[in-house]
């Protein structure tokens, strides 16, 4: 099963965090896991117009750096006496100056509430894409209407059913094992979901002369690949975890049939998803965009809250130096 030791949590004022915080002191103590909290502030600079003798840059920087200080102290107050959290105010661009944090410290988790986009249908904002794109650990963006507690967990996967267990496998198996281990935890019931489609469909009822059951064969024969394909998968998640666990669990699997980007959105609302853990696929050759336009497009869909897991051998486009 899978445990955090070192836990970074991301500071985010514009929404409510009760129910935020308490989810990440709650991971930690059931890891035995190490937290951290952060806010990040810009760099201050002293004003035009500011009166002579007024403070200078430093001066600001450090009064503001205390007010934030003591804004942490306040949010983490009802913990401290569960458990050990660190505080720390970090300077510059959110996005950038957390994952130099998680690159300084090796932290394997960023929990962060979404941001606050009341205008705008999608949940998360410009600092959080950053990170889902970015950032070299698992993100956990955490909705602004969070529960204390998950009901419904969905895992989505992704496979070529010709050589399931070749494709994507690491990948798949990291979504899996982090999915359940929530779900255990949680005692919630962890949906794995696979869209598929039938590429050809189309092709074939459009050309004349082809008969109905030719495109039922193909389409009946295109989805027992799929189907195959996550049998085969969720054999592997038994072995990882085990089979008593694994019973426990008892996952329900969905084939959802379409383009993943439409179908993935689609089972999240109709399951009431609380969590959906997927994968962020790198694009090789274009340097700095990490997130592939499935799943981007997956995300600009999602209400609730997300586990963003990075394929294996992922290495972030920011750098401490830069």
């Amino acid at each position: 099963m899978r445990h955090f030791k070192n836990i970074l949590y991301v500071n985010e004022s514009s929404v409510a965090q009760e129910n935020a915080i308490a989810r990440a002191v709650s991971l930690a103590e059931n890891n035995n896991a190490s937290l951290t909290v952060v806010d990040v502030i810009p760099v201050i600079t002293a004003g035009i117009g500011m009166p002579p003798g007024g403070p200078i840059s430093s001066d600001l920087q450090a009064w503001v750096t205390s007010d934030h200080l003591n804004r942490l102290e306040k949010l983490v107050s009802p913990f401290v006496a569960r458990l050990e959290i660190n505080l720390e105010i970090l300077v510059g661009k959110t996005f950038l100056e957390v994952i130099r944090a998680v690159l300084r410290n090796t932290y394997d988790l960023v929990i962060k509430p979404a941001e606050d986009l009341v205008l705008l249908e999608s949940l998360f904002g410009s600092n959080d894409m950053h990170l889902l794109r970015k950032c070299p650990c698992p993100v956990w963006l955490l909705n602004r209407n969070e529960q204390s507690t998950y009901n419904n967990i969905l895992a989505a996967v992704d496979f070529d059913p010709f050589n399931p267990l070749a494709s994507q496998l690491d990948l798949n198996l990291a979504i899996l094992e982090l999915s359940s281990s929530l779900a255990i935890a949680e005692g919630a019931t962890l949906h794995i979901v696979h869209a598929w489609d039938a590429f050809a469909e189309s092709t074939l009822l459009s050309r004349a002369g082809t008969s109905e059951k030719i495109v039922v064969d193909y389409v009946d024969n295109e989805q027992k690949r799929h189907a195959n394909g996550l049998v085969l998968l969720n054999g592997e998640l038994s072995r990882l975890i085990g089979e008593s666990a694994y019973k426990k669990l008892s996952p329900r699997h969905h084939l959802p049939k379409g383009p993943a980007e439409k179908a993935i959105a689609r089972m999240a609302k109709e399951l009431r998803a609380d969590l959906v853990v997927m994968g962020t696929i790198a694009r090789t050759g274009i340097a700095g965009f990490i997130i592939g336009n499935t799943a981007e497009t997956i995300l600009d869909q999602l209400t609730c809250s997300v586990l963003a897991v990075k394929p294996p051998g992922f290495v972030s486009p920011v750098g401490l130096a830069d």
